[in-house]
């Protein structure tokens, strides 16, 4: 019996491990999924007197990318959001996280920018608000305001293709 109780225990934990590996680490849970988008109401990026209001987004399909010119997947992923948002016709803005101004303006005057807007979150509460574990994460916020995906890492071509795109369309 005494050998017995620790068998049992570990193979509990190997069959949870195991379980745990099989788990797409990308496919983060996320608790805003199906609520309402936290409303946005931040400076522009290249016209900081003028504000980003989610608000008035209302009525329309979106996608919300948070970004940051110090992130390294950020900088990979935007030439290719630049053809593809632009191409498909699907409305892409941008939440600046927590980064530099300066730098952020810069990095979309080499890199090109791929967003009809782009709001300043220098202090990370708008990130917090909805859920940002890190950067690059997309979200999916329909005609209603509510969040029905969330991305993240790195939007690819075949992740627009294969997942955001197709949602986009089925909401439209």
């Amino acid at each position: 019996m005494r050998y017995i109780l620790p068998l049992v225990a570990f193979l509990i934990l190997a069959v949870v491990l195991g379980l745990g590996l099989q788990r797409d680490p990308r496919a983060l849970p996320s608790a805003l999924l199906d609520r309402p988008a936290p409303m946005i109401e931040l400076p522009l990026l290249n016209e900081a007197q003028r504000q980003f209001d989610s608000s008035k987004l209302q009525g329309q399909v979106w996608l919300l990318n948070v970004w940051a010119s110090w992130c390294g997947p950020c900088r990979e992923e935007l030439p290719a959001l630049k053809v593809l948002a632009s191409r498909d016709q699907v409305p892409l803005y941008g939440l600046n996280y927590k980064d530099d101004t300066e730098e952020a303006r810069l990095l979309l005057q080499q890199v090109g920018n791929p967003y009809l807007a782009s709001a300043v979150d220098s202090k990370g509460r708008v990130g917090m608000d909805y859920g940002v574990q890190g950067v690059p994460e997309t979200f999916v916020i329909d005609a209603g305001g509510r969040i029905r995906y969330r991305h993240v890492g790195p939007v690819t071509a075949e992740v627009w293709r294969e997942k955001l795109l197709p949602l986009v369309r089925s909401l439209q």
